[in-house]
């Protein structure tokens, strides 16, 4: 009974502390009030390129920078390459393999692949753009209300579903403008939606469990109400 006591008690202090009161519509809905997009961005080998494509990336860049009205968070995750899956799908082929030479050569690229990680860790990056709506700045609110909020740091504020919408029309145009800063320079970018918004929160809060259990699809999770 102790020990049940105990991990309900730790379970509520943890969702306590995280910022985020829901995700939905492919939008991270904050205790706040406030809204998140995020954008997954791909990269590009600036080195590669000649000095003129690099001053223009450059150029680029800062004509973004200049013309941005509102704040941006830019996160670069790595994280260590799982190969699990890749290796059991170059089993699978080898076992449909009908060519003896394509069959022993399959497995040789298996074996040198696990040979490969084995020497070391392959780290895989990943960059992402977070993209906010805040309706009300906090020079706005009264200094009473901050410091009620400051009391009652696990207050979520509920966002009608009208009031959502207004705010999400606010948050695209956002992004459409990231996005469009973003391509300027020769980036590719991606909004998460829901499924994969939860599974980036998921893998960052809990890396060690998500290294040896997936997270389900949203369509097979059952919410009681």
């Amino acid at each position: 009974m102790a020990n049940k006591q105990t991990k309900n008690k730790i379970s509520s202090s943890t969702q306590q502390y995280l910022d985020i009161a829901e995700i939905k519509d492919n939008t991270v809905v904050m205790k706040d009030g406030t809204l998140r997009a995020v954008l997954l961005v791909s990269s590009i080998n600036f080195s590669l390129k000649s000095e003129d494509e690099q001053n223009a990336v450059i150029d680029s860049y800062v004509r973004f920078l200049n013309n941005l009205g509102f704040t941006l968070q830019i996160v670069i995750q790595s994280r260590e390459l799982d190969i699990d899956n890749y290796l059991e799908y170059l089993r699978v082929k080898e076992k449909e393999q009908i060519n003896k030479l394509l069959k022993v050569q399959t497995a040789d690229y298996i074996e040198y692949i696990k040979e490969l990680t084995s020497l070391g860790k392959i780290m895989n990056k990943r960059f992402y753009v977070i993209v906010p709506y805040n309706p009300l700045s906090d020079k706005h609110k009264s200094f009473f209300n901050l410091f009620s909020e400051a009391l009652r740091p696990a207050t979520i504020i509920k966002l009608k579903e009208k009031t959502f919408q207004k705010y999400q029309e606010m948050l695209d145009r956002r992004i459409d403008s990231v996005a469009g800063g973003m391509e300027s320079m020769g980036v590719a970018t991606a909004r998460l939606d829901t499924q994969s918004l939860i599974e980036l929160y998921y893998k960052t809060y809990n890396p060690e469990t998500a290294k040896n259990q997936n997270l389900a699809d949203l369509d097979k999770i059952r919410v009681e109400r």
